[in-house]
Parts: structure tokens; C-alpha cells; sequence
């Protein structure tokens, strides 16, 4: 059974639980965690949302930096503690690892480098997450936006690697369109899924655009996935487009 999401501030969350979606996908780096007089304000919010927060992307604020010379090891174990022990609090069930500023290999760093530090981050979500009920979904991001893992197969073979049970892997349709990842991954990877991504062409709302929906649905089915699906796209209308596209959503995938 899927159930269906929006990427938003928490601000929207009673306008998406009226129009009857079963959760709401916020950004964790939106809470200030390194910022306690901001981080103490905004919390309550996410504890008391309306709709339950169910997922966070944006795990890592831009300048925190997880790849290259300026990884602060000390600061990212601090932000990693916190992070994990604030969203369990929350009820949150996954965490999406995208984050491309963070993790952008700078130039002369090379990958062998930058793939140690991230299989270490990895490493370390996994086991700060052990107990909490949270799942890491790691995404690939297009490599406009990112130079390290572009591809659904390219972040399960980091999962692969780090072999954690809290360590799993999201497919994203824009990301898998511009990258023309074929949607054959799905099935191939279909016991890594973890979390889903939607949008339509030009990263709009969907339904509003041309995104081969049918195959992509096809395809989660033939992977016999089964679980949460959220929209992450550019709003110009949210009274139109909300509530159009949780129908078209439920309309292609149910």
C-alpha cells in the first residue's frame, strides 16, 4: 500500500492534511539543529504537526561539508547525534541523504577520498539510527546537482558497502529522467527502495506534465513496492496543484 506525501515547510502541513494526504516531507536542515534558541522555537511545530512528518530530506545544511578537507568530523558527529535523536522524537520513519552542496567532491579531492568519507558518514547514520526505527534513504542526485552518486545503482552499491539494516536507497523520477537511469533499476534494486520521489516534466507538480507515469508505476509494481511516495516539484498554485495532484497520484499508482 502506498501512501502518499508532499515536500513542503511545515507550514503547509494543515492545508495538506485537509486535502487528505497521509504525510508531509519537511527539510531537516530547516530546523536550525546547530542553532539552539532556533532549534527550541521551531520543534514544537514538528511535534505537534497536524500531519504526521513522516520523512526529512535535506539532511545536512549547504555549509556543512561531508566530502573534501573541510569535513569536520567533531561537527557532523554532533549534527548526526542530534539529527537522528531529534526526528525519532519527531515519528519520522526516514531521512533522505541528498544534500548535494554538502557532499560535492571539490575539485583535487579525489574520489577514492571522497567515497571513504562517505561510506564513514554512512557508516555512522547507521549506527546512530540502530534502535530509532528511522531509515537512511540515500539519493541520487543528477550530475548537474551532484558529482558523486548519480544513479540508483550507484547508491545501492554504497549500501552495499556499508551493509547497514538503517541504510537504504530512494529513486527519484526527475533525478532517474535527467540521468535516463532506466526505470529497469527499480525492479533490479527493488529490496533497497526505501522512499520515492516524483515531480513531471520541468520539475512541476504531477500530472502536469509528460513523465512516462504508467511505466513508472509499472515498474514500482513489478518491484513490489510498497510504501511511501512523495512529490518534490516546484508550486505555483497550491490551491490548484495540491489537490490535482494527489489525484493524479493516486489515480496512477493505486
Amino acid at each position: 500500500m502506498y501512501t502518499f506525501g508532499w515536500c513542503s515547510g511545515i507550514q503547509d502541513a494543515e492545508k495538506l492534511e485537509k486535502l487528505g494526504f497521509d504525510f508531509i516531507e519537511c527539510a531537516l536542515a530547516s530546523m536550525s539543529l546547530e542553532n539552539e534558541v532556533e532549534f527550541t522555537s521551531k520543534l514544537p511545530l514538528y511535534m505537534n504537526s497536524p500531519l504526521p512528518v513522516k520523512v526529512f530530506s535535506i539532511f545536512f545544511p549547504g555549509n556543512l561539508k561531508v566530502i573534501g578537507p573541510e569535513a569536520d568530523e567533531e561537527r557532523i558527529r554532533r549534527y548526526v547525534h542530534k539529527a537522528a535523536n531529534t526526528m525519532h522524537r519527531i515519528g519520522a520513519i526516514t531521512a533522505v541523504l541528498g544534500s548535494g552542496r554538502s557532499r560535492h567532491i571539490p575539485e583535487g579531492w579525489g574520489l577514492q577520498r571522497a567515497e571513504e568519507q562517505l561510506l564513514q558518514l554512512l557508516s555512522l547514520i547507521g549506527e546512530e539510527f540502530q534502535g530509532t526505527g528511522l531509515t537512511l534513504a540515500i539519493e541520487p542526485l543528477n550530475s548537474k546537482e551532484s558529482n558523486i552518486v548519480n544513479t540508483v545503482s550507484d547508491a545501492v552499491r554504497y549500501a552495499k558497502l556499508v551493509n547497514h539494516p538503517s541504510i537504504r536507497v530512494l529513486a527519484d523520477f526527475y533525478h532517474m529522467d535527467e540521468e535516463q537511469d532506466s526505470l529497469e533499476t527499480l525492479v533490479e534494486n527493488s529490496t533497497w527502495l526505501q522512499h520515492i520521489h516524483i515531480a513531471d516534466t520541468g520539475r512541476l507538480s504531477p500530472g502536469t506534465g509528460h513523465y512516462p507515469y504508467d511505466a513508472f508505476t509499472a515498474a514500482l509494481k513489478a518491484a513490489n513496492y510498497q510504501g511511501t511516495i512523495s512529490a518534490e516539484c516546484t508550486v505555483h498554485d497550491q490551491e490548484t496543484e495540491y489537490a490535482a495532484s494527489l489525484a493524479y497520484m493516486r489515480r496512477k499508482f493505486i
